[in-house]
């Protein structure tokens, strides 16, 4: 897996003030934004080649790739139309190659378990079963509002929608492995991933693997504030100094 993509065009309205004057994905969370984080997690997972989509403050996220001196290359891909998920990632296919690659939310914050969540997501993606293998969350974990989650899960990883006042058990976290046959059938244009997500549902072709690390969620400002304080006191010594 040497390609992937990091989505970071959206207008993070549920941030706001913070993404008044910036993008999302350059929040901070402990001194790095969140765009370097998913970054440097690619490269660590062995992506090469990056494109990164901008919409709102696009600018400051240029700023951003160029002052990187570390991998993966990235590329910038300018949306002067928003395209949402789907849009963006159909648009940057000639740049993703033919293999299965990663997409990561650029709003997608974690800490990797036993092994990086990129690295089990790529060893265990099955390009004969499946058109994306989705990174779940369990809800029961999630500080913050998840709403009714997003996938049940069965014991083989098959995803399905919950159905109509039904509380999901996992949510999607924002990190996934896809071919491109999930999003080549639809035309350029603006649209969102759930729709590629619904036909492979329809096939039986989207999976799940449960992460086992922490993630955090970032919708808006508290959340932020939360996860900070939440990463200073695990990182903070125990009663005996260590």
């Amino acid at each position: 897996m040497k390609h992937g993509m990091v989505l970071a065009a959206g207008l993070g309205t549920r941030m706001r003030p913070l993404t008044a004057t910036t993008a999302k994905p350059l929040l901070r969370v402990r001194g790095r934004s969140l765009l370097d984080h998913a970054l440097d997690r690619l490269a660590e997972a062995g992506v090469e080649q990056v494109v990164v989509n901008a919409h709102w403050r696009a600018e400051r996220v240029a700023e951003a790739l160029s002052a990187r001196a570390t991998p993966p290359q990235t590329r910038l891909q300018l949306e002067p139309d928003l395209l949402e998920t789907g849009g963006g990632v159909r648009r940057a296919l000639p740049l993703l190659g033919e293999a299965p690659f990663a997409v990561v939310n650029g709003d997608a914050f974690w800490l990797d378990g036993p092994r990086p969540a990129l690295e089990r997501l790529r060893d265990a993606f099955d390009p004969a079963r499946m058109d994306a293998l989705l990174l779940m969350v369990r809800t029961s974990t999630i500080e913050g509002e998840v709403g009714r989650g997003d996938f049940h899960m069965d014991p083989w990883g098959r995803l399905r929608r919950p159905a109509q006042h039904e509380q999901a058990a996992y949510l999607f976290g924002g990190v996934q492995v896809m071919a491109p046959a999930l999003v080549a059938p639809e035309p350029q244009g603006r649209f969102s991933l759930n729709r590629c997500f619904d036909r492979a549902l329809a096939a039986g072709r989207l999976f799940g693997l449960v992460h086992d690390g922490w993630w955090f969620h970032l919708s808006t400002p508290p959340d932020l504030a939360r996860t900070e304080r939440r990463l200073a006191a695990m990182s903070a010594p125990d009663a005996s100094g260590r």
